[in-house]
Formats: C-alpha cells, sequence, structure tokens
C-alpha cells in the first residue's frame, strides 16, 4: 500500500506534524520545568522532544530529516518551548497538562509517522510501527535527558495505544476513508484512549519473576 504525494497529502501531513510539533515541545518543556531547569536546558528538552521522534523515522527511511528541511519545524518547537516557559512563570500550570500535551503528541505524531512511512512505500505493519516510533521516541528521548526511566515503559498504555490507533489508520485508508478524515478519527482515538488509561489506570501486564 503506497499514497502517492498528492498536493492535498502533503498539505495534511505538514499541518499534522507541525501540529505535533508544537504539543510534543510543550510536553517536554513542562517535564523539564519539573526539573527547574533555565531556559537554554527548557529549549534543548523541547527540541528532543518534538523533533527526535520524527528524525529517527527519517534516517530510518533515508529520507530528508523534516526540520532541517524545513525550519519552519525547528522554529515551531522554539517558540512552543519559549512560549510555555514564559507562560508558566506568569500562570500557574497543572502538572495534568504535562500529561494532556504528550498524549496529544503521541496522537498527532503516531498518524504523522504512519503516513510519512506509506507515503515512501513502507510496508502497512511496518509503517504502523513506524507511527509508534515517531509518537514515542521524543518522549524517551525527553525522559532520558531529564534522568527519569521512560514514561513509555510504565506508564498506562501508551504505545499500545498509539499502535492500535496506527493500525486503525490504514485499516480506514484502505476502505476508502479520505486522509483528513481518516487521521482524525485515529488521532483522536489514540489521544483519549491515552487520557482513559490514565484516568482508569489501565495497562498491560509488567514483567515479572515467579518467587
Amino acid at each position: 500500500m503506497t499514497l502517492d504525494p498528492t498536493p492535498l497529502l502533503l498539505q495534511n501531513l505538514y499541518w499534522i506534524t507541525l501540529l505535533a510539533v508544537i504539543v510534543s515541545s510543550a510536553s517536554g518543556v513542562l517535564k523539564a520545568g519539573f526539573k527547574q531547569f533555565d531556559l537554554f536546558g527548557v529549549i534543548i528538552i523541547a527540541v528532543a522532544t518534538g523533533l527526535g521522534g520524527g528524525s529517527l523515522r527519517d534516517m530510518l527511511l533515508d529520507r530528508d530529516v523534516f526540520w532541517i528541511n524545513d525550519q519552519i519545524f525547528f522554529i515551531a518547537s522554539l517558540g512552543s518551548a519559549i512560549s510555555i516557559f514564559i507562560t508558566a512563570r506568569i500562570v500557574t500550570v497543572s502538572p495534568r497538562f504535562f500529561l494532556v500535551a504528550d498524549a496529544a503528541g503521541l496522537a498527532t505524531f503516531g498518524v504523522a509517522g504512519t503516513l510519512v512511512s506509506l507515503m515512501v512505500g513502507v510496508p502497512p505493519l511496518i509503517a504502523s510501527f513506524m507511527g509508534v516510533m515517531t509518537g514515542t521516541m521524543g518522549g524517551i528521548f525527553r525522559d532520558v535527558l531529564c534522568n527519569e526511566t521512560p514514561v513509555v515503559f510504565l506508564s498506562p498504555l501508551y504505545a499500545t495505544v498509539s499502535w492500535a490507533g496506527s493500525l486503525l489508520f490504514i485499516l480506514l485508508l484502505q476502505l476508502g476513508v479520505d486522509i483528513t478524515s481518516a487521521a482524525i478519527f485515529s488521532g483522536l482515538g489514540i489521544f483519549l484512549s491515552r487520557l482513559l488509561a490514565m484516568r482508569f489506570n489501565i495497562s498491560l501486564p509488567r514483567f515479572r519473576f515467579k518467587s
């Protein structure tokens, strides 16, 4: 299954990716804020979170890294970082907002990563996993830089909902649903499923040695 890069498809991909960069960078700022990093540290964490997953995806797919090819994405990450940094100094920001921003980044990057992979001819199953990697690796970079165990390995249904949403996106496309509707439906599915998993603490079984 290969998607031809039509102008409409490229436009959809552009805006989905831009939104993903903004919300993921915001989640990075909030995590860095809990550590009380200075402005430069906050920017580094934000950029790693907002651009890291897509960068790894593009290198594996042997394509131009998206934010190096178009600096608007880098500017958006910086803008998101500085805006949240200033806002947090003026108004009270709930720690829960970090989880909402993180879930939004997971959803948007999951769809964007899958879409990019399908455009370059990657098989559907691998494309769906590329979506998972795009959605989760930025958060892994963020947490490692903050000297914490990555939330993806411990938190309720994180990568699982991303993979399910990516597979749903591919299924909808194969059923003839237009790309915009499929992206919105799949992205909302990932976002809401992640929030519900956190709300009700739904998670996969953890590895344990028999005592």
